[in-house]
């Protein structure tokens, strides 16, 4: 398959994707809640302008007119919409995507596809990359309408709020290759769900390592327990990551992101494998 072909299918299965999340209405969805978000913070933030000049901000009740208090008031709202979108967003993503992907392996559907002159691992694939565009225009939406509105109304440009584009959409890349995985395995939305939820909710368990090699009895355990951490997707971390960025400061390790990394090319590898070789 030459490159300009694979790149036309790819397209076609993104595109593929896309009608799906609109006949759902994943999509309408997506975006609905997230122009409510910014229609809230647009009319939510108050200035005062006297004589020609910014005299208070008010955001939340909190009114400041000092330029220093006006920034920080912007950076924590911003790491708070950070926040909103790593967690309650991310949970959101994960349920419709949970939906997307099993679609394809249903009985008539996967007879279809896998009958056309397409190598099964890209089908996936291709269902894979429109599941995360889907939600990364969505992500990069709100990010970046917030961040309008705030610079447009305070004068505070702070791109570092950008950067919760990049690792928001990363780690659901992650979660995604884990729905792949589970959906090849069980064509089941729920047991996606659960699965992915169970890795959300264990990744702050487990980024307690030096608490537990202080609390577990035997070399052993601290050892096992320091193995899951490293092998497990850092969910955790990399939302602590997140919040770094957005407030300005380093972000300190890259190891969350190139483990992660590495967990999500060896799931989804998986997956694709499995898929190639299933019986349909």
């Amino acid at each position: 398959m030459n490159g300009n072909r694979a790149a036309g299918i790819t397209a076609a299965l993104v595109r593929d994707t896309f009608r799906e999340a609109f006949a759902r209405k994943i999509f309408l969805g997506f975006y609905g809640l997230s122009t409510l978000l910014i229609l809230f913070f647009l009319f939510l933030l108050k200035i005062d302008v006297v004589e020609g000049a910014r005299a208070t901000v008010t955001l939340f009740g909190q009114t400041s007119g000092r330029l220093r208090d006006v920034e920080a008031l912007v950076r924590g709202f911003q790491a708070g919409v950070a926040t909103f979108l790593y967690t309650w967003g991310m949970a959101l993503a994960v349920f419709a995507s949970a939906g997307l992907i099993p679609t394809v392996l249903e009985a008539g559907r996967i007879d279809l596809l896998i009958s056309k002159p397409v190598r099964r691992a890209h089908l996936l694939l291709g269902r894979y990359l429109g599941n995360l565009l889907v939600v990364a225009l969505n992500v990069g939406y709100v990010v970046f309408g917030v961040w309008a509105i705030l610079g447009w109304k305070t004068g505070v440009w702070r791109t570092e709020f950008l950067s919760a584009i990049l690792t928001t959409t990363f780690i659901f890349a992650v979660l995604l290759s884990v729905i792949v995985l589970v959906s090849v395995l069980f064509e089941s939305p729920a047991v996606s769900v659960m699965t992915v939820f169970g890795m959300m909710l264990l990744s702050p368990i487990l980024a307690q390592t030096r608490l537990m090699e202080r609390l577990l009895p035997s070399e052993w355990s601290r050892d096992l327990w320091k193995a899951l951490y490293y092998v497990f997707p850092k969910v955790y971390d990399v939302g602590r990551m997140t919040l770094e960025l957005v407030n300005g400061r380093a972000a300190g390790s890259l190891m969350p992101l190139w483990t992660s990394a590495l967990f999500t090319l060896a799931i989804l590898g998986a997956g694709l494998w499995l898929f190639a070789r299933r019986d349909y």
